[in-house]
């Protein structure tokens, strides 16, 4: 199968659970991501759309028309296991491609506080990716992969992703999450692929693999 080739973003989604008790677990770090990348543009208005929190930002590119390129930001608020459905339909209605399509999620493959840029791929079990990749008939949209290692000792996977963090802890995933959205600016503004090369470069100099 050929490689993805990415094209530029219309639409950054975060993978997460809505309501409070899922706020601060590592299964939200997309939505911690898009919260902190609508706060670098001033997002001060959401809309709830087709089963997801949407917000409109608008990026530079010299290409589009005046300049600026516009991007929808997306919280799909149907859970994660059922992620597809909301952004199949916003894409849809938008007329996004799935190469037009990044999303941001946790990853338990890669070491806690590494973030890493990925196009196309399987879902490596993850549930929202999986559901994407159902609805949307496709593997090849773009990732900002946030990672959370692997659970500690016999610790079940669904548990160590939806427990609560503890102070500081949560202090350094936030960071981690902030990473993840400065990797979401760099593809929106730069290209996918020249952030994967920049971003994943600077996490192996950084001794995180």
């Amino acid at each position: 199968m050929a490689a993805a080739t990415p094209k530029k973003i219309r639409m950054v989604a975060g993978l997460g659970n809505p309501g409070e008790e899922y706020k601060d677990t590592r299964h939200n770090a997309g939505f911690k991501a898009i919260d902190e990348l609508a706060r670098q543009a001033g997002v001060t208005y959401w809309k709830n759309q087709l089963g997801a929190e949407v917000a409109t930002i608008q990026v530079h590119d010299p290409e589009a028309e005046g300049g600026r390129r516009e991007v929808l930001l997306v919280k799909p608020q149907s859970f994660m296991n059922t992620s597809g459905g909301p952004i199949s339909k916003l894409c849809t209605q938008n007329k996004i491609t799935v190469e037009e399509l990044l999303v941001i999620h946790d990853e338990l493959d890669i070491p806690e506080g590494d973030v890493r840029v990925k196009v196309g791929g399987g879902h490596a079990g993850h549930n929202g990716l999986r559901s994407i990749i159902d609805k949307m008939g496709s593997r090849d949209f773009s990732r900002i992969r946030t990672g959370i290692g692997n659970p500690p000792g016999r610790m079940a996977v669904a548990d160590f992703v939806l427990k609560q963090f503890r102070p500081k802890e949560l202090e350094e995933f936030e960071n981690t999450c902030a990473r993840a959205a400065d990797a979401a600016g760099l593809a929106l503004t730069q290209g996918v692929v020249y952030a994967r090369d920049h971003v994943n470069g600077g996490a192996a100099s950084n001794g995180k693999h």
